[in-house]
């Protein structure tokens, strides 16, 4: 993902690199493994706006920096997240008005979105790879739900998208277990549609992004349109029904100690309730 005619801005969280018709979306937070703060998803909803409107823009990759694609949500970072008026973290707005833009943004942009998954794709983070068009995974990366881990469900469209990839009962499985899933795995199943070896996954990714930029866009466009009105009709019920019930989620006792036993690096002894 790099070129001589490259252009890149850098912002706070993110960066963005114009290459020919061709943006990078670049999620830019490696020492925290990409994890989205309020300052990342800002920038990434503004990104994805941004390139979505600009018609010199004929396809779009999105990655992370260092060595994860994104790790989720940035749980260090929940003291200062909005509350609701009897004084839970209000995660139901943040979804609502900043993370479900951005996946949505990706899904109706009417040019192609690729997702080069360089390393752990999991929560939010494996959300917004399952939003883009086409996924590539570097061998070594893998796609995590980690909400049960912590008391929570999934989000960002998860539910839908991986179902609609490779089913519902992949989609359940991942839920309840919170396990990795490879890449070999996910390609096997259908998460992911190729896979390339760590030290080929760069130039790879720039082929299929060049050849993409240099395709029919509005053909990509209409394709995308179709198999969202049949794959995906009801993404947006979803998206708020994942909402409402995450809402209830963080009001749990197992939520807090969900992220107590994170904070502390031990195991979780959850109660169920």
């Amino acid at each position: 993902m790099h070129g001589a005619d490259s252009v890149t801005a850098v912002f706070e969280a993110i960066e963005v690199q114009r290459r020919g018709a061709a943006t990078i979306i670049r999620l830019n937070r490696p020492d925290a493994l990409n994890a989205w703060d309020t300052t990342l998803a800002t920038e990434l909803l503004a990104a994805v706006r941004a390139v979505a409107d600009d018609d010199a823009v004929r396809a779009v990759c999105v990655t992370g920096s260092g060595r994860a694609f994104s790790s989720g949500a940035d749980l260090r970072e929940l003291t200062g997240r909005p509350r609701t008026a009897d004084g839970q973290l209000d995660a139901y707005t943040t979804l609502t008005t900043l993370y479900h833009p951005i996946l949505t943004g990706l899904r109706t942009m009417a040019k192609p979105v690729l997702a080069a998954i360089n390393g752990p794709a999991a929560g939010i983070g494996c959300s917004l790879a399952l939003a883009c068009d086409l996924l590539v995974a570097a061998r070594s990366s893998y796609l995590l739900l980690a909400s049960a881990n912590i008391g929570l469900v999934p989000d960002g469209g998860a539910t839908a998208l991986i179902a609609a990839r490779s089913g519902g009962g992949r989609a359940m499985t991942m839920a309840l277990r919170g396990q990795r899933v490879g890449a070999p795995e996910a390609l096997r199943c259908g998460l992911v549609d190729e896979v390339l070896d760590d030290d080929a996954f760069e130039d790879g990714v720039d082929a299929l992004l060049d050849g993409l930029a240099a395709g029919p866009t509005a053909s990509y466009a209409g394709s995308k349109r179709q198999l969202n009105a049949w794959l995906l009709a009801g993404l947006d019920d979803q998206l708020e029904l994942e909402a409402r019930i995450q809402q209830e989620m963080v009001a749990s006792e197992d939520f807090a100690e969900g992220v107590a036993s994170f904070l502390e690096k031990r195991n979780p002894e959850f109660r169920g309730r």
